[in-house]
């Protein structure tokens, strides 16, 4: 790859060619997470991610190999010559392709090179515009030369959020769209035999490109361009994106403005998603959506998902929309700018909400799922609560489970065998001398984390529950010892059945 030109004063952007032996020299120093996390500690460790640099440039006041690759492309601080030499054997190779410069008797790093840890355990490396691993665009430092609007990112909570919830199972082809520091395709590159990554931003596509050569993984094929518009007319088996979903007035930055308006750029994705997806195929991105007054949001969302899809929308947390606009003018960095441009900015996001009758904005997580099914299940609900990372083989499963559910209808579900799932507790609550309970719940320590109450009998049922009795048979058993008619039984337990199966309390037992 030929050096692309750089703006005045703008450092040289790396090409990839020394990426191996580079990879060699931060393996040798021990520039990698578990590395870099024993040298600091979990305090500045922590704080970086915060982009807090004061307690990791306290911890690296030594002179060893580590401590001065820290220094150099963590913390932006520039190394004496030797030390950065003895650090790095081939710098003269790494400053001759652009990762560093030399300055006199010091060397500075011209992107941020952050270590990552991979899914099973891989060293890995994000490449992202200097001061922008981490903080966002308002973090640790800027680019020099480089208008803030074309910043390329580095690692985020957003970044590692998607990774955890992906379905990360074998595939032909994946795609990651709007790919920024190219994390997504990183990971889909252990599990998918192809990968496109697509982004309006050609910088991106860049930094991508460092970004898997470093980590030694085969170079996606990378293509510029909007949404699906680099890939007309194919067809994934997956598709991952943490797309620009900042619902913002006008786009001032590439990598988190839409640039449409309110949440039009999720919904388009969405909508748009069904038509590049093969029969079984998977879409799974991170969007914000609006909370318009006399609307109900789960609705409104459940009406951008495409025909013959399933979807399972999550909303992790929603702000009001002075919360929401204060959130992303820190994180552009306009609360250090002029008072006046912060309150003329401040003052553009609330006009464009209450044009909009906006009252709030949700964050969370959507997963489509081509089924083809002519009756396909659409659930959006709210979950604020603390789910297990990675979650990506629980939304598996909850798929799985619909496709169960939506197959059998009452008198199959009773002649179905199920197992109460290993992770569940019951729990139960009551005055404490009471002969019986006031309620039980059941409580899952796996996956999303859930606790749902049920009654003596749901209580019962699961209990029982241990695959080798069809669940017709169980219940009848129960109606015998409460005294019950087992016809009435049988006919409001299926209900209960398809609830605890749904939330992944009770697993069926295949014939």
């Amino acid at each position: 790859m030929s050096r692309v030109s750089t703006p005045r004063n703008a450092a040289p952007r790396p090409v990839p060619a020394s990426a191996p032996s580079l990879r060699a020299d931060l393996l040798a120093a021990d520039f990698t997470a578990d590395g870099c996390l024993d040298l600091l500690g979990a305090v500045a460790y922590a704080a970086l991610s915060r982009a807090e640099t004061v307690p990791a440039l306290r911890a690296t006041r030594g002179a060893g190999p580590l401590e001065s690759l820290v220094r150099l492309f963590l913390l932006q601080q520039p190394v004496p010559y030797d030390r950065a030499r003895a650090a790095l054997p081939g710098i003269e190779q790494y400053a001759a392709d652009g990762w560093v410069v030399r300055d006199g008797d010091e060397v500075r790093a011209t992107v941020d090179v952050r270590p990552y840890a991979g899914d099973g355990g891989e060293d890995w490396w994000i490449v992202s515009d200097l001061g922008c691993a981490v903080g966002g665009a308002g973090g640790i430092g800027s680019a020099p030369g480089v208008d803030r609007a074309d910043l390329v990112l580095g690692v985020g909570g957003a970044s590692t959020t998607l990774a955890g919830l992906t379905v990360a199972t074998s595939v032909d082809r994946a795609l990651d769209l709007g790919t920024g520091s190219g994390i997504q395709a990183l990971h889909a590159s252990r599990h998918a035999a192809r990968v496109t990554a697509t982004d309006l931003n050609p910088r991106a596509l860049e930094f991508a490109r460092l970004t898997l050569a470093l980590s030694g993984a085969r170079e996606p094929d990378l293509r510029q361009g909007s949404l699906f518009e680099p890939v007309a007319d194919e067809r994934f088996d997956l598709i991952v994106s943490n797309p620009p979903f900042v619902i913002s007035p006008g786009g001032r930055f590439t990598y988190r403005d839409g640039g449409m308006a309110g949440d039009d750029l999720c919904r388009t994705l969405v909508q748009q998603s069904a038509g590049h997806l093969t029969d079984g195929g998977w879409c799974q991105l991170l969007a914000n959506w609006q909370h318009i007054e006399g609307e109900d949001w789960r609705e409104r969302l459940a009406g951008w998902v495409p025909a013959g899809c399933d979807a399972w929308i999550v909303q992790r947390e929603v702000q009001d929309v002075a919360q929401y606009a204060e959130l992303w003018l820190r994180d552009a960095g306009d609360h250090r700018a002029d008072p006046a441009a912060y309150a003329a900015h401040y003052d553009a996001w609330l006009e464009e909400f209450e044009r909009g009758k906006v009252n709030g904005v949700g964050f969370g997580w959507i997963t489509l799922r081509r089924s083809g099914s002519a009756d396909p299940v659409v659930v959006a609900e709210e979950w604020p609560h603390p789910v297990e990372q990675p979650l990506g083989a629980h939304i598996a499963d909850w798929f799985v489970r619909q496709d169960f559910l939506r197959s059998h209808d009452d008198a199959a579900l009773l002649a179905s065998r199920f197992t109460l799932a290993p992770d569940v507790v019951q729990e139960q609550v009551g005055l404490p001398g009471a002969e019986d309970p006031e309620h039980v719940v059941l409580r899952s320590a796996r996956g999303m984390r859930r606790a749902t109450k049920v009654d003596t009998v749901g209580a019962g049922f699961a209990g029982v529950c241990d695959g080798t009795l069809p669940a017709g048979r169980i219940v009848d058993a129960i109606a015998q010892l409460l005294g019950e008619d087992p016809v009435v039984l049988r006919d409001r337990t299926p209900e209960s059945i398809r609830l605890l199966v749904g939330q992944g309390f009770l697993e069926p037992v295949a014939d």
